[in-house]
C-alpha cells in the first residue's frame, strides 16, 4: 500500500510555505515600534506604553475595544471579476470603523482566510489589500490564520474574516449618552454600497435585471464589477482627528455610528440614549447613483433601500450645535463629503425622515 501524505488529503505544505512566504513583508510595512516581535510566533506582543515622539502619552485608564466582521457574499464580486486585491480593504474596513464608534484608535488586525487549497498568488492579493486597509487605518497587521479547508469550499471560493484591537481612555469613551436635544447629525459619504447587502444585490443585477460582471453602465460611468467592488471607505483618520482636536470635558462628540447592514434607521438608534429620537432630512446629500440604479432595476421600494443599504452615508456624528459646522469642515479637508442630514429632538429613540 502506498503511503499517504497530507497532500493526499488536499494540502501540500511545500505550497504552504509559499503561500506563508508573501506575509512578511506586507505585515511589516503596517507596523510601528510599538509592535515587539516579528512574523512566526504563536501570538503576537503589543506595546500599550510606548514612549517616542511618535507615542508621548501613555494610556492611564485604558480600555480596550474589540471588533470582528467580515466581507460577506461581496467576496463573490471578486470572484466574477477575477480582481481579489481590494476585499482586504473592505475586511479592515468593517472592523475599524466599529472600533471608531467608540471613541477608540484602532491599535491591530488580525485576518482569518479560509480557502478550498493553497494559491499563492490569490493569497498574496487579499492580504495587500488586508495590508493597505491596516495602512489606512493607520493600525498594525499583526497576524492571522489561513486555513486549507478542501471538503468544505469549491474551488475559487474563499471566506475572510477580521478581528480589531483597539484602546480608548475610559474618561474618552464615546457612548451616545451625552446625545441632548438640538444636537446635529452629521453624515459622512460612503464610497458606494461598502459591505452590505450584497445577496439583494447580487439577487438584483444578475438575477433579476441579467447584467454581466464586465456590462458598463452609463449611469454609473463604469462597468458593473467596477462598481461593486468599490472598496468600502475607511473614517479612521478623519473621526480620530477630530476627536483629538476638542478636549474631552467639551463633550462636543455625543455619538457615533457606523453605517452598515440596516442602513440609518436600524444603526442610528444604536447609540440614542432614552427620549432622543434622530429627524433626518431627504434631500441634505446627494444620494450615489448606484443606489437609484440598484432600486429601478429591481423595483425595490423606498422602505427597503432604507433598510438595506447607507444609501449614501457610511457614517454619522452627532455633534454639539456650536461646533457643527467646524467640524464639517474639518472632515471636507479629510477629503470625505460631509452634510447635516438632520437634528435630534425629545421622542422615542428611532429615526424618522422629513421631507
Amino acid at each position: 500500500m502506498k503511503p499517504i501524505t497530507y497532500r493526499d488529503a488536499g494540502l501540500d505544505l511545500d505550497t504552504y510555505e509559499q503561500t506563508l512566504a508573501c506575509m512578511p513583508p506586507l505585515m511589516r510595512r503596517t507596523h510601528s515600534p510599538r509592535v515587539l516581535d516579528g512574523f512566526g510566533g504563536f501570538a503576537a506582543l503589543f506595546s500599550l506604553d510606548y514612549n517616542s515622539r511618535l507615542f508621548a502619552n501613555n494610556y492611564r485608564r485604558p480600555v480596550l475595544v474589540t471588533c470582528t466582521d467580515g466581507v460577506g457574499s461581496k467576496l463573490k464580486i471578486a470572484g466574477m471579476m477575477g480582481k481579489h486585491d481590494t476585499v482586504g480593504i473592505d475586511l479592515v474596513a468593517m472592523s475599524v470603523n466599529d472600533c471608531l464608534c467608540t471613541g477608540g484608535e484602532p491599535l491591530l488586525f488580525l485576518d482569518y482566510l479560509a480557502m478550498p487549497k493553497d494559491d499563492p498568488p490569490l493569497t498574496k492579493d487579499i492580504i495587500k489589500g488586508i495590508s493597505d486597509g491596516c495602512l489606512e487605518a493607520d493600525c498594525a497587521l499583526v497576524g492571522g490564520e489561513t486555513a486549507i479547508l478542501p471538503d468544505f469550499y469549491q474551488p475559487g471560493d474563499y471566506d475572510l474574516a477580521g478581528f480589531c484591537v483597539g484602546v480608548v481612555e475610559r474618561d474618552h469613551i464615546v457612548d451616545g449618552r451625552g446625545i441632548q436635544c438640538g444636537d446635529v447629525v452629521l453624515g459622512l459619504a460612503s464610497s458606494g454600497i461598502h459591505s452590505n447587502g450584497y445577496s439583494l444585490v447580487r439577487k438584483i443585477v444578475f438575477e433579476v435585471a441579467g447584467q454581466k460582471i464586465d456590462q458598463f453602465v452609463p449611469e454609473l460611468g463604469r462597468t458593473v464589477g467596477e462598481e461593486l467592488l468599490e472598496p468600502t471607505r475607511i473614517y479612521v483618520r478623519a473621526v480620530q482627528r477630530i476627536l483629538k482636536h476638542y478636549p474631552v470635558k467639551r463633550r462636543v462628540v455625543r455619538g457615533l455610528a457606523h453605517i452598515t447592514g440596516g442602513g440609518l434607521v436600524d444603526n442610528v438608534p444604536r447609540i440614542l440614549p432614552p427620549n432622543r429620537r434622530v429627524f433626518l432630512r431627504r434631500g441634505s446629500w446627494e444620494v450615489p447613483p448606484v443606489f437609484p440604479w440598484l432600486q429601478q432595476l429591481g423595483n425595490v421600494a423606498h422602505e427597503e433601500m432604507d433598510r438595506v443599504f447607507n444609501q449614501g452615508i457610511g457614517f454619522v456624528m452627532i455633534v454639539s450645535p456650536y461646533f457643527a459646522d467646524s467640524i464639517r469642515n474639518q472632515i471636507e479637508e479629510d477629503r470625505i463629503h460631509c452634510r447635516v442630514i438632520g437634528e435630534v429632538r425629545a421622542g422615542e429613540p428611532g429615526v424618522e425622515w422629513e421631507a
